[in-house]
Formats: C-alpha cells, structure tokens, sequence
C-alpha cells in the first residue's frame, strides 16, 4: 500500500466533504490506476483468442446478410 499524506476536508457540521492529497501521490495514484487498466483490457480480451471458428469471411457474411434485408 502506498502510504499518502492526506487532509480530510469538512463542511460546517463537520461532515467529510472533500480529502486533499500532495500532487505527487496523485501522480503515484494515476499511474497505478493505468496500469491497472491496460492489463485488464489486455487480459480480457485474451481468453477468446481463437476460440470462434468461422466458416465464412465475416465482410462476405456482412454483405450477404445485409442483401437479405432489401
């Protein structure tokens, strides 16, 4: 865990309104937020590689398809 400075903003009836972090930890926080991002898309999309086998190419189904509709 990353350890960030943090203030805890409050409105009058000292409710959590807002928190405020030094810039840099905001910097830390987004680039692990992007990495975190890029290997799910990655990951996700992987497990269906190869697994739909076709026995059309898919602009010809496309086109025949779309034929059949006018």
């Amino acid at each position: 865990m990353l350890n960030i400075k943090r203030k805890i903003v409050t409105d009058e009836t000292k409710r959590p309104v807002a928190v405020l972090i030094d810039y840099e930890d905001w910097e830390k926080i987004e680039k692990l937020l992007q990495e975190q991002e890029s290997a799910a898309a990655a990951s996700s999309i992987a497990q269906f590689a190869g697994v739909l086998r076709l026995t059309e190419e898919p602009l010809a189904y496309q086109h025949r398809i779309r034929q059949e509709w006018g």
